[in-house]
């Protein structure tokens, strides 16, 4: 295999610590009814900056966060194109969809009924936390190096579909993706400089009110332990219907990141495959089309056996009616394809996605060198797929209001973004 002397590839890494620096409401978790108690691991953002021979650069963002906001991540995207020239195609923005971890911007405001004043810490709080993550993203271009790219798929067995296979029963479904794909840069000196890795799996092995950044934070941290002056870099697949079982016990976190840092040891371990110097990008903005919205009349008829919660969301779907006059019929997203010759492509998907939008494309457009990424960018709500929707329940139906949307999606999404998705895998190819 090639050293790093001979690949074109130039890539640049960097970690900035985003924890806060006082008590702030942690997100995920809705019973959650004060702030955090301390901090049981720091949390951060990284990057990672790419350049092949052709000078095409690319920039990999990653944080021990719930999720962006679509302010947020605009503004993030923008920060990436006005200070390093970098297209909004060649920028991607993943969050790890921790769940003791800050809120911050806008996402799901309808989550918590705060306390006064509450909100002006998170507001500080990510005002600061946005300019840490610009600041990764500087140094991460700032630290170019020549380094030899390698990918490889891995395994790790704790994520489970938490959708019951019939209602009532104690039995889960098999829909899951244990995959674990490997991005690596190797310096010149043959050591590790970026080790990229992914798992289709929710952040939810930890609960309580200390900060962490639940298993993918201890898997970072693990991996940077055993190579000593590698940054890791977690990326969620598409988890949204994926629990790491069981959990909520103490040190399933941290067991849960050795486990998936030794999946991640193995392939590094292993004969990756060489990563060409060919780079294809994609974006596009996709409008996902949203079932019958309800009425005025059935909003209203709701309210009286609503919880708090409940009047939350039915109240805001009131308001939009007065503001608008209607509710929304779609919601825009963002979808990005990310390829690098015949060794890998990363089809990037926004919000929640449930684990058929990964098997679906890996079947599609290849098992070995397919990565398909969620949580990448916007954060919304859950996208289910047809399956989902039909078979109903929470990420198919009632925790959509949560997120502010009037009712599930059409049963046309999942195809909606299948065709987006070809629709790019062409476009790149162009």
């Amino acid at each position: 295999m090639a050293d790093s002397s001979e690949s074109g590839w130039r890539a640049g890494v960097a970690a900035v610590d985003i924890t806060p620096a006082e008590p702030i409401w942690l997100h995920g978790w809705g019973a959650r009814d004060h702030e955090s108690e301390g901090i049981q691991q720091r949390i951060f953002a990284k990057a990672l900056a790419l350049e092949n021979p052709e000078g095409h650069r690319v920039l990999w963002v990653t944080a021990d966060l719930l999720g962006f906001s679509r302010d947020m991540a605009d503004a993030l995207a923008s920060a990436a194109c006005d200070r390093h020239g970098i297209s909004r195609a060649d920028f991607m923005l993943n969050a790890s969809h921790n769940h003791c971890g800050p809120c911050a911007g806008d996402i799901l405001p309808l989550y918590f009924d705060l306390p006064q004043g509450k909100q002006t810490v998170i507001d500080r709080y990510t005002e600061e936390m946005m300019q840490r993550v610009v600041q990764a993203m500087d140094e991460a271009v700032a630290g170019f190096e020549r380094v030899r790219l390698t990918f490889g798929q891995g395994l790790a067995g704790f994520g489970v579909n938490r959708r019951r296979a019939r209602p009532d029963s104690r039995s889960l479904p098999t829909v899951v993706d244990q995959d674990v794909p490997v991005l690596a840069a190797w310096g010149g000196d043959g050591g590790l400089r970026a080790v990229t890795f992914g798992y289709a799996c929710h952040a939810t092995a930890c609960i309580g009110y200390k900060i962490n950044g639940d298993y993918p934070g201890y898997a970072q941290e693990a991996l940077e332990k055993t190579y000593p002056g590698a940054v890791a870099l977690f990326v969620t697949g598409c988890g949204g219907d994926i629990n790491p079982l069981p959990r909520h016990r103490a040190n399933l976190g941290e067991l849960y990141g050795e486990v998936l840092a030794e999946a991640v040891g193995d392939v590094l371990d292993d004969d990756m495959q060489p990563v060409g110097d060919c780079l294809r990008t994609a974006h596009a903005v996709v409008d996902l089309p949203l079932s019958e919205p309800p009425t005025r009349a059935e909003l209203q008829a709701l309210l009286p056996d609503s919880d708090a919660a409940g009047r939350r969301y039915v109240e805001n779907l009131l308001d939009l009616i007065d503001r608008d006059g209607v509710l929304a019929a779609s919601v825009p997203c963002s979808v990005q394809v990310w390829s690098f010759g015949e060794t890998l492509t990363i089809i990037a998907l926004p919000a929640e996605p449930v684990v058929d939008y990964s098997l679906r494309f890996k079947a599609q457009y290849g098992w070995e060198n397919t990565w398909v990424a969620g949580y990448t960018h916007e954060f919304i709500s859950y996208i289910p797929s047809k399956r989902v929707l039909l078979e109903g329940g929470y990420e198919g139906d009632t925790g959509m209001m949560e997120c502010g949307l009037p009712g599930p999606y059409a049963d046309t999404v999942e195809e909606t973004i299948a065709d987006q998705v070809a629709a790019l895998m062409r476009q790149k190819d162009s």
